[in-house]
């Protein structure tokens, strides 16, 4: 009975142990600046796009002025899928390298009943074959801004020991299905309001 009840406990105890910390995060380096190298697509005009670096180097955002996808009444047969691709120059110290850990949308839309929009975007390192997505969606009727705060597995990092350029491929569309006599949009622009995407950034030494 005794071993019994010694190997049931031991059984407890190993179901309850705690589990190893996972290890921590390589601490942001210093000297870090995103650059845009180009910009192409129906989404982002030129001139219309701006890239920014956070103070503490954790984060950047991307600013659009013009990025806004609509179907229905009035809407030309190509408008209701617009689309960026940013190609960023980025800077970092040797020995380390990142990935988008998190990615904060935002935006404004007005759907009528029976519409329908989605946002999606794209992430990958030039020359690597890993692409990671991110994947939004809203069904009318919807008026007023949206959010989408995607923490999933995003985590396509960097080469180590060279640097490479990131690529983000942003899409909207929005499809009026039976509101078509009305006009449907989705957007990410300071046009419909001021709206600031922004990319969180994680940290690992090589």
């Amino acid at each position: 009975m005794f071993n019994l009840l010694a190997a049931a406990g031991m059984a407890a105890s190993l179901l309850v142990a705690p589990a190893a910390p996972a290890a921590p995060e390589a601490p942001t380096p210093e000297g870090i600046t995103f650059s845009v190298v180009t910009v192409n697509g129906s989404g982002c005009p030129a001139g219309s796009t701006r890239v920014r670096t956070s103070p503490d180097g954790t984060s950047f955002s991307v600013l659009y002025s013009d990025f806004v996808a609509e179907d229905g009444a009035h809407a030309g047969a190509t408008e209701f899928r617009k689309n960026c691709q940013l190609n960023l120059l980025v800077s970092i110290p040797q020995g380390f390298s990142y990935a988008i850990a998190q990615v904060d949308y935002r935006g404004h839309a007005r759907l009528y009943s029976g519409a329908s929009a989605t946002q999606s975007a794209y992430y990958y390192f030039t020359g690597q074959s890993a692409t990671a997505e991110t994947n939004y969606s809203l069904s009318g009727p919807y008026s007023g801004r949206w959010t989408n705060s995607d923490a999933a597995e995003v985590a396509v990092y960097s080469p180590c020991a060279e640097q490479t350029n990131f690529n983000i491929n942003a899409d909207l569309r929005v499809r009026a299905g039976s509101a078509e006599a009305s006009r449907n949009w989705i957007s990410m622009d300071r046009a419909h309001g001021e709206v600031e995407n922004i990319y969180h950034l994680s940290w690992k030494r090589c």
